[in-house]
């Protein structure tokens, strides 16, 4: 049963709010944990304190499932918009002396955070060495999702970006190649067609839109690939390729060191190609601080897209 708050009751904070938004978002308690670096316990307590506060409960979990009740769903909304203002404020506190201050969150994944961000983000920090950097990494779907739910306020991922709540600011263009091992027999053609790569193992990714990039280029010829294996990390599938297992797409960007090595060989395709350009994508009614602004500029600068319009805000 629950009761109304008395004088003894503590207020609730802050931190029960997020722990309820990552409860609610992920209908898990253990989830919750790992993401708040908690015990389950400890999260569980959170909840219980902040249902007899608000005097109703908010998540239901009978029959071994969480569920958002209700009452839940409207004080997830008030939450949502608490954390978000909380944010807003301490941002324009933080940037009183027009100075950059406070954090921003990136979510990429793995390629781009090993072979797009590392110079920006160095940049980033020599000029503005008091802002906090989080990276993230993620796939494209979760990365958009981080961004719509306010958890991080970038994602970089790649075009084309449909949703009409994001703002997309392209920072930089690419391609996908393929890559083999050297002395491989694609080495020797003149011209490398997506026909020739039937007859080779062909190693994917396991998820994303790159795996339906690559399904749909050998669907339309009618064509079927000979996948041999399903990675899930870029840095595996180039060892991988380079020991000899198979062939595999790889955006150009991620294979240059390798191909002057001599560890890959690369061509393009000549009869398709498949661009895999890079944004940075944050939600449009997010006010953008001065950190985040400084991010974009130097983000487009460094990457080469320097005819992209970057967006202003007051």
């Amino acid at each position: 049963m629950f009761r109304g708050p008395t004088c003894y009751d503590a207020i609730m904070d802050f931190d029960q709010l997020e722990t309820f938004q990552e409860v609610a978002k992920h209908l898990s308690f253990s989830r919750a944990a790992e993401k708040r670096f908690r015990t389950q316990p400890a999260i569980s307590a959170q909840i219980r304190a902040l249902e007899e506060e608000v005097g109703a409960r908010l998540l239901d979990r009978t029959g071994g499932k969480v569920s958002v009740t209700a009452a839940g769903k409207i004080f997830l909304k008030y939450v949502e918009d608490t954390l978000e203002a909380r944010r807003t404020i301490l941002s324009a506190v933080a940037e009183m002396d027009r100075v950059p201050r406070g954090e921003i969150v990136v979510a990429a994944n793995e390629g781009t955070c090993l072979y797009i961000l590392p110079e920006v983000f160095a940049e980033f920090k020599s000029l503005y060495p008091d802002v906090g950097i989080t990276v993230k990494r993620s796939e494209s779907r979760e990365i958009q999702e981080s961004v719509i739910d306010n958890s991080v306020d970038f994602g970089v991922i790649f075009m084309p970006v449909n949703d009409k709540r994001l703002t997309t600011v392209v920072i930089h263009k690419d391609e996908l190649v393929v890559i083999y091992p050297p002395k491989h027999p694609l080495a020797k053609l003149r011209e490398l067609k997506v026909a020739d790569l039937s007859a080779y193992p062909l190693l994917v990714p396991k998820l994303g839109r790159t795996r339906d990039l690559i399904e749909g280029m050998f669907e339309t010829r009618n064509l079927k690939p000979n996948v041999s294996m399903e990675l899930d990390s870029s840095e595996l599938m180039k060892r991988f390729v380079a020991a000899g297992v198979g062939v595999a797409f790889m955006p150009n960007s991620n294979v240059v060191q390798d191909v002057k090595d001599g560890l890959l060989g690369v061509a393009r395709i000549a009869d398709e190609q498949i661009r895999r350009d890079l944004a940075l994508v944050f939600r449009k009614d997010k006010a953008l601080s001065r950190a985040a602004l400084a991010f974009i500029d130097i983000a487009v600068r460094l990457k080469g897209s320097a005819n992209t319009s970057i967006p202003r805000q007051g």
